[in-house]
């Protein structure tokens, strides 16, 4: 068993321990606790009567559960580990450090008692792509990586089987880094945009939250940024700091369509499976990532056989000539516009979801270059259409749009709209919420509905 690991929760035996959110994440943490004979509290908003098996079944095993409408109402603790999703500011929270609880996270504590080298990604768009490719380059040259965080494993249950010579490959949220005070020993940023400025007190807080993968590095650590992001290319870590770049002279850069790395040709733009500059782009950040640890012959079989990860431009199923898309990932602005340069024709878009409070000026020019019908539905419906309509190249003969109310209408909408040879892309440019529990819920619903078809 790992030291550090055994040392932690050890030291817990005597607290109270407060677990707030029952989500996927922090279950396996309950589970834990549990074992090392902690005393529990999880705390969850979900009333009792909708619970599923799994949370009822961490109560058989001693959990107690402090769930429903006012679930942090009087709770005391010692250690309070915070869902991601929940800001470290919420009075309920403040209310328990005022009174000397200590509020970690699941992150936070894997961070802590890890015996591997740690590599994370953050970013506002492509952080899954670039972490699952740092993951496939590493697997391929024969390493053990454990891959987790924001991607959806949590990572703290495996840390007993991980050894030193293996690596941790971790997608980081702007919520995880919040109040993170571990940086990891190699670090990538791919871009920074508005985002989640509904959670979010404004874009500082966002972006103050994203420094946090490299705060904590020392002179060992080796920090990786978009030199072409404004706000990225600002940046400086305390270690080495190298920059990838699209359109000028990095580290990583692109050369007559071949991405170079400190002058030397590592991989040819044609070879790379998966469409879109967007992706060009991850590869650059993946490949600065793994240098030294990867090869570049592996490198260049990665780009030839790996084919995306679901929920990202991904094709769907062709129907009568019709390929249908579903780039559901996309809950901003930026993301459904690399969706939409990824096309060399103008595509049939489903737009509209749940209103995160962040802008969509930039979308209206995209929508008007590159997509030929327009699929409205949800809350930020509204707000696509005033985007387009207020865009000097907007031309209503050129590009029909259609509200729809909703998700559903709006694809049926669409399919019935194409014809041979169209591409439908589902890329909402929202936050999936208003509808559904989340953007792979949302994909999964669109999937179904294509094969329907």
């Amino acid at each position: 068993m790992n030291s550090a690991f055994e040392l932690f929760f050890t030291s817990l035996k005597d607290k109270k321990i407060a677990v707030l959110g029952l989500g996927v994440s922090n279950r396996p943490l309950v589970r834990l606790l549990l074992e090392f004979g902690c005393d529990v509290t999880g705390c969850d908003r979900t009333p009792r009567e909708k619970l599923d098996a799994e949370v009822l079944e961490l109560e058989q095993q001693g959990c107690k559960l402090h769930v429903g409408d006012g679930y942090l109402d009087g709770v005391e603790a010692d250690i309070v580990f915070r869902t991601p999703g929940m800001h470290p500011a919420n009075p309920a929270i403040e209310a328990l450090r005022s009174r000397g609880a200590m509020v970690t996270s699941e992150m936070e504590v894997f961070f802590e008692v890890c015996p591997c080298t740690i590599l994370a990604v953050t970013g506002s768009d492509g952080k899954t792509t670039t972490t699952t490719l740092i993951s496939e380059m590493l697997k391929a040259e024969g390493k053990t990586v454990w891959l987790g965080g924001n991607i959806g494993t949590p990572l703290l249950p495996l840390v007993r089987q991980m050894k030193p010579e293996d690596y941790a490959v971790v997608e980081l949220s702007s919520f995880q880094l919040m109040d993170m005070t571990r940086s990891p020993n190699r670090a990538v940023i791919t871009n920074l945009a508005p985002n989640h400025l509904d959670i979010h007190k404004d874009m500082e807080e966002y972006v103050d939250a994203k420094k946090n993968i490299f705060r904590y590095q020392d002179e060992s650590g080796l920090l990786i940024l978009n030199a072409d992001n404004a706000i990225t290319a600002a940046f400086w870590g305390n270690g080495e700091t190298r920059f990838f770049s699209r359109q000028g002279k990095a580290h990583v850069c692109l050369e007559d369509g071949v991405i170079c790395r400190n002058g030397e040709k590592v991989l040819s733009v044609s070879d790379i499976l998966i469409p879109g500059v967007h992706n060009v782009e991850n590869y650059m950040a993946a490949i600065a990532m793994v240098e030294g640890l990867v090869r570049d012959d592996t490198i260049r079989q990665v780009a030839k056989t790996f084919g995306g990860v679901e929920h990202r431009i991904e094709l769907v199923r062709v129907k009568d000539g019709v390929k249908f898309y579903n780039d559901s990932i996309a809950s901003s602005p930026s993301r459904t516009i690399a969706g939409l340069r990824s096309f060399r024709q103008k595509v049939i878009l489903i737009a509209g979801g749940y209103d995160k409070h962040i802008p969509y000026d930039v979308l209206g020019p995209e929508i008007c270059a590159h997509v030929k019908k327009l699929f409205l539905g949800g809350a930020t419906g509204g707000k696509i259409r005033a985007a387009v309509e207020n865009c000097p190249e907007y031309d209503p003969k050129a590009l029909e749009i259609v509200d729809c109310g909703s998700f559903e209408p709006a694809v049926r909408a669409a399919a019935a709209a194409a014809v041979e040879g169209d591409i439908v892309l589902m890329s909402p440019a929202s936050a999936a919420f208003d509808q559904f529990k989340n953007f792979m819920v949302r994909g999964d619903f669109y999937k179904k509905l294509v094969k329907e078809l």
